[in-house]
């Protein structure tokens, strides 16, 4: 048909890899940060990039971001739409950080149990912030000395509920 499409070109010697980030890790990456691609297609092959875009608008149902990240493509090997995962690198910061299931997140916030005295317990609010594969950043909410349960916190916070009937976190304000 005349004016139409005979051939579509397309220069795949680089390719975009693109990733959702939470919101609290924006804060962490800029557009030089440097990302590593894994495609798990080539047996886990590890390509490096550099993050190109990152999208201004955030996901408000889900609190995610867009991220693009560029990588190269020599031998034009890779293929767009293949899967592949993204980490992030930041820079080493020295923080606090619990184990993820040391902390309890719902709704009202995140809260990790602490130790009073022998055998008692209290819940406490904290901020968190980076998360890895199985630690979290505290940012605030807890102080010089505290004993964390780290292990059995949500059955504390089962049994804690199963008798006083309340949410621990009742009455507190955010």
């Amino acid at each position: 048909m005349e004016g139409g499409t005979i051939v579509k070109l397309a220069d795949l010697s680089s390719l975009w890899a693109e990733a959702q980030v939470y919101t609290s890790q924006l804060a962490a990456l800029d557009r030089n940060s440097v990302a590593v691609v894994l495609l798990p297609d080539f047996d886990g092959k590890e390509i490096t990039g550099r993050i190109e875009f990152i999208n201004p608008e955030i996901n408000p149902d889900t609190g995610i971001n867009l991220i693009r990240v560029s990588i190269p493509n020599p031998g034009n090997q890779l293929k767009p739409g293949m899967p592949a995962y993204v980490l992030l690198k930041s820079p080493l910061r020295k923080t606090l950080t619990l184990p993820v299931d040391a902390v309890i997140r719902d709704g009202k916030g995140a809260t990790v149990w602490i130790q009073t005295a022998n055998k008692t317990f209290k819940s406490v609010m904290v901020q968190t912030g980076l998360e890895t594969d199985d630690r979290i950043e505290i940012k605030s909410g807890l102080k010089n000395g505290d004993v964390v349960v780290i292990s059995g916190a949500y059955l504390l916070n089962s049994e804690f509920i199963f008798k006083k009937g309340a949410d621990p976190m009742a009455g507190m304000k955010m």
